[in-house]
């Protein structure tokens, strides 16, 4: 391990983190919106944040500042691994800091801060604030910068340093492997660096265009940008306790609905619609259009969403939740859009609804968005991998002679990417039922007691619920975690351990759990 360069990266990541915390500072002052003298304890917070990650910045740079090595495999993993987890503690700094409270007369703890700082940079949106309208309890400021995260962590923190540094060479395209989601990563133009700076403006364009949308429909600056930054990262923190329902407005939920798909979308395919042409691996003649509608994953995205909207509107049809097939057809797809892109965002409490309801949106967190895309979960090409390898060993058990390849979207999937996906199911089916059982066992029946009497509580699927959320970077469960609940009666253990989750789930797994191996950290 080059301990040298590890440190000047992670230097300038830190620096990173402190520069992007300022963007917060002005929603401070009396100009844009301050309204007490409790507010201005966003200046501390923002301000000692920011300091305090410059200043460790600066001396991790200092002390890496002579190595000019390359960034190797085992340097990337480490990177992105200890980058996260950086990013997450300086990240809790501002919550800290400006004395955000939990509950009234209930101050956030250190696991606290750090459950809230990590759910932001991973877009999970699971929370431990109980009332985000009261400015006596958290800052403006503070809301805006725990908004900001999400839009930060969507497209990648480790894929804006690489598109804003020109010198690491094949180093970040080591990076760019182990930041950007799904099995497949492609690089849509020749230089790494070219292709992350494509991506984050893409990304940056979609936001520009949802915030004058937003703004155009009635919200105000603040409320934009903040759900702007939580719809295109596909975060779903919100800016009012009750989500997006506060508005009040089918327009706002058919805008998020479209951005949220945008979102969930590989980002390769916004270069073929860009460009008007095809990727040189899937050149075919055609408009551009037409290679999007050929695309397998995608095909199969829209595909779940319609099938499970059609389902969810059905069902609260039949049990009554509606009176009319406008009002079920509204909430049933701006849920089954928001819980599969792991959004998160909510217009009901769909913890009330159907076992059927509930069942399907539990399904639904596993499935996720597009590779490549801001979206969590397994991710929907994975799944379509995955039931292809089990109907070719199927065929084989009764056909051992025949060979036949593994193929998708008309081409041939390597051996390796055939193993990978195998393995990240199976870790994801171990670390999902050991978690559960770890998760229902250490936290004390206290919050399930003191449920009210209209909620359904059941630990055991709260408790899956939490996991499934956390893991596949979610947000809200069921029951008392619904959406308009909060994680907030959870045990410092219990979060820390949801927190853990949350970071295995945004970086797949892999480039956390080696950082508890001690032969990674070894020179040989």
């Amino acid at each position: 391990m080059n301990w040298h360069l590890l440190c000047k990266l992670l230097g300038m990541l830190s620096l990173l983190v402190g520069m992007a915390m300022l963007m917060s500072l002005p929603w401070a002052f009396p100009l844009l919106g301050a309204t007490n003298v409790v507010e201005y304890r966003g200046i501390w917070g923002i301000g000692g944040g920011t300091l305090t990650s410059l200043l460790l910045g600066f001396s991790l740079y200092w002390v890496g500042r002579g190595d000019r090595g390359a960034v190797l495999h085992k340097e990337a993993l480490a990177v992105v691994g200890l980058g996260w987890l950086l990013a997450g503690i300086l990240g809790a700094l501002p919550y800290l800091l400006a004395g955000v409270m939990v509950a009234p007369d209930q101050p956030m703890t250190v696991v606290d801060a750090f459950f809230e700082s990590v759910s932001g940079f991973t877009t999970t949106g699971a929370s431990v604030l109980t009332d985000l309208e009261d400015r006596r309890m958290i800052p403006k400021s503070i809301m805006f910068w725990r908004c900001f995260t999400q839009w930060l962590g969507g497209m990648g923190i480790i894929v804006l340093f690489i598109a804003l540094l020109g010198h690491l060479g094949m180093g970040g395209k080591a990076l760019m492997h182990r930041e950007v989601t799904g099995p497949i990563n492609e690089s849509v133009m020749p230089r790494v660096r070219e292709t992350a700076l494509f991506m984050w403006q893409i990304y940056m364009g979609l936001s520009g265009l949802l915030l004058v949308t937003l703004l155009l429909e009635g919200m105000t600056l603040y409320d934009a940008s903040c759900h702007t930054f939580t719809t295109i990262s596909t975060g779903g923190f919100s800016t009012h306790s009750t989500s997006v329902s506060y508005f009040q407005s089918p327009v706002i939920e058919m805008t998020m609905i479209v951005f949220m798909i945008l979102a969930s979308t590989n980002f390769t395919l916004f270069y073929v619609m860009l460009h008007g042409q095809h990727l040189q691996r899937k050149a075919r003649k055609g408009s551009w259009w037409g290679t999007i509608l050929r695309d397998t994953e995608w095909r199969a995205f829209v595909c779940i969403l319609l099938l499970a909207t059609l389902a969810l509107t059905i069902n609260l049809l039949i049990t009554q939740q509606y009176d009319s097939l406008a009002s079920a057809l509204r909430h049933a797809g701006f849920l089954t859009v928001s819980i599969m892109t792991t959004t998160g965002l909510g217009t009901e409490d769909f913890s009330e609804w159907s076992e059927f309801a509930r069942g399907l949106f539990l399904l639904l967190m596993f499935i996720g968005g597009c590779a490549g895309s801001t979206a969590g979960g397994i991710k929907v090409v994975r799944f379509l991998l995955f039931f292809k390898i089990i109907r070719l060993e199927i065929e084989k058990a009764f056909r051992p002679k025949v060979v036949r390849a593994l193929r998708l979207g008309g081409e041939n999937v390597p051996d390796a990417l055939r193993h990978d996906v195998v393995v990240y199911f199976s870790l994801i089916l171990f670390l999902f039922v050991s978690s559960w059982m770890l998760l229902n066992t250490i936290e004390p029946d206290t919050l399930w007691q003191n449920a009210r009497a209209d909620r359904k509580a059941e630990k055991l699927l709260d408790c899956a619920s939490a996991v499934a959320a956390t893991l596949n970077n979610i947000g809200p469960g069921l029951g008392v975690l619904g959406p308009t609940s909060n994680f907030s009666g959870f045990s410092q253990q219990g979060k820390f351990l949801l927190t853990l989750l949350m970071l295995l789930g945004r970086l797949e797994l892999f480039a956390i759990l080696v950082l508890f191996f001690p032969t990674f950290w070894r020179n040989q």
